[in-house]
């Protein structure tokens, strides 16, 4: 019996019961996961299941994520620190007014988590 393309490219089978399936291993995933990466995958798992499974399945989803979530957090510190310039919250205020700081942080962050939802996580 001739080989199959499969395992002329050196792939095995495992039979189960009355089938035999190929033995697939995807790439070990050897990339820290990051925040932007999780919420970029659930998006792309609930609203783009096709480009989602096709990414999977050709091994390219790891590197994909992990590109995604590279550009957002260069994206995210970038916009907290020209946020932070431009609206004057600087270490003097934190000497000053902890609390204050704290207070225009959190905004500064938390706006800019918004944008780089939607200009990268939520978009496709």
């Amino acid at each position: 019996m001739e080989k199959s393309l499969f395992e002329q490219m050196g792939g095995t089978y495992t039979q189960q019961g009355d089938y035999v399936l190929p033995n697939l291993i995807l790439p070990a995933e050897n990339q820290p996961i990051g925040i932007w990466r999780q919420r970029h995958a659930r998006y792309l798992k609930q609203h783009h299941k096709i480009l989602y499974y096709n990414l999977l399945t050709s091994g390219k989803l790891n590197a994909h994520l992990a590109e995604i979530d590279r550009k957002a957090e260069d994206m995210f510190f970038r916009l907290v620190k020209q946020m932070a310039n431009c609206e004057g919250v600087t270490e003097q205020l934190k000497a000053e007014n902890q609390m204050e700081w704290v207070r225009r942080m959190n905004n500064i962050r938390n706006r800019a988590a918004e944008i780089v939802n939607a200009e990268l996580i939520f978009l496709i």
